[in-house]
This record gives C-alpha cells, sequence and structure tokens, in this order.
C-alpha cells in the first residue's frame, strides 16, 4: 500500500493515553505522534479491530510508520489477523496487564488467583464511568453478581498511583467483596516494546506498507 508521509504515529488504546504520552516525553520523541481510540470499545471488544483498521487506513497517507499499543484485549486473535493484513505490529501481550505487570509477574498473580480482577491506574480513575455505569450497574445493581461473582480478590496494577489512589483501590475492592492486593509496575514492558519498535523502524520507507 502506498503512503507519502514521513512521521511515525502510535495508534494507542484510550486507557493508555496517560503512560504513552509520559513514555513520549521522556524518550524525546518529538516527531510522534499519538492517536488514541475510545476506552469504551472494552466493553465491546468484537469491535477493536475494526476500530483499529479504519484508523491506520486513514492514517496511512500521512505517516511512513504506523505501530499499535495494543494488546489482543479480548479480540480472539481477531486484532492481530488485521494487523498482519495492514502490516502493522503491535506491543506484545494479551493485554495491558500482561505488560504493565510484565508477562512473569501477570503468571505469578494469575496462578495465585485465577479470580483476579485488575485495575490500573486509568481504570481506577474512571472506574464508575467505565465499569458502573459502562456495565449498567448503576441502573441494575442487581447484576453485579453476575458480572463479579466469580472474581475472589482485586489487584491494583500501579503505573503512577496518584495521591489517594491506594484507598480508592481498596474502596474498590471492599465495594466489590474482594480481598485486596497491590503491585507497583511502573510502565512494565510497555516503554521498551514502544522504545525498540522506534529504533527498529525508525528510518525505515517501507514498514507502514
Amino acid at each position: 500500500m502506498a503512503h507519502s508521509g514521513q512521521g511515525t504515529l502510535i495508534i494507542a488504546c484510550g486507557a493508555l493515553a496517560r503512560e504513552v504520552a509520559a513514555w513520549r516525553r521522556a524518550s524525546g520523541w518529538t516527531q510522534l505522534d499519538v492517536s488514541c481510540l475510545p476506552p469504551e470499545l472494552h466493553n465491546r471488544p468484537e469491535r477493536i479491530a475494526g476500530a483499529v483498521r479504519a484508523l491506520i487506513r486513514a492514517s496511512r497517507p500521512h505517516y511512513r510508520t504506523i505501530f499499535v499499543a495494543y494488546g489482543d484485549c479480548g479480540t480472539g486473535g481477531e486484532l492481530d489477523r488485521v494487523l498482519h493484513e495492514e502490516g502493522v505490529e503491535r506491543v506484545p501481550g494479551a493485554h495491558c496487564y500482561e505488560f504493565f505487570a510484565t508477562t512473569a509477574v501477570f503468571e505469578r498473580l494469575t496462578e495465585a488467583e485465577l479470580g483476579t480482577f485488575y485495575l490500573t491506574d486509568f481504570l481506577l480513575r474512571h472506574f464508575d464511568r467505565l465499569v458502573i455505569r459502562g456495565l449498567g450497574l448503576d441502573r441494575h445493581p442487581e447484576l453485579f453478581p453476575s458480572y463479579f461473582g466469580s472474581y475472589r480478590k482485586l489487584v491494583y496494577l500501579g503505573q503512577m498511583p496518584d495521591a489517594g489512589a491506594l484507598e480508592c483501590a481498596r474502596a474498590i475492592a471492599t465495594r466489590m467483596g474482594l480481598a485486596f492486593e497491590f503491585v507497583q509496575t511502573g510502565h512494565g514492558t510497555l516503554g521498551t516494546s514502544l522504545a525498540a519498535a522506534m529504533r527498529r523502524h525508525q528510518g525505515s520507507a517501507t514498514w507502514a506498507h
């Protein structure tokens, strides 16, 4: 596919906007643009792949290089199929929990308790909007056990926690009737994956083809 742009674009999940922006500033990638898709797509993961494809195609004439900051995010491999067809890479990992925690730590957490609900900084800040109102639990609280009855623990994976974040996360765990654990992750492998992709493809004229 032809392209005439000269810059680099990261297409990111809106739930990663703050972390990607922080990495961009710290790394000094001034020629790098970031375009985020709505985090609400996670409530309808079957729409993620199509939304990413549409943004890739709309952006390709303006950028030489495109990279995607999404995990599989519940698409069942559909996102990877789309990215293979479009010739675009993404960060490795099934979801943001894995690349924030790192695969080894996430596997340990999963093995310790399969029924774990994970919070990130973003999800903590927007819990009521994305989870409570997003799933209609403000209107139908009787559905709470249907959504969360299989969970036993809440793990808060903190990237750059705000003041009071730990207390808010504990309060959500209490509200959900779950045990609580806090793991300070930083950006995990997100920053290193993005940096590696930028170094690997810097100067390439054919990567986003």
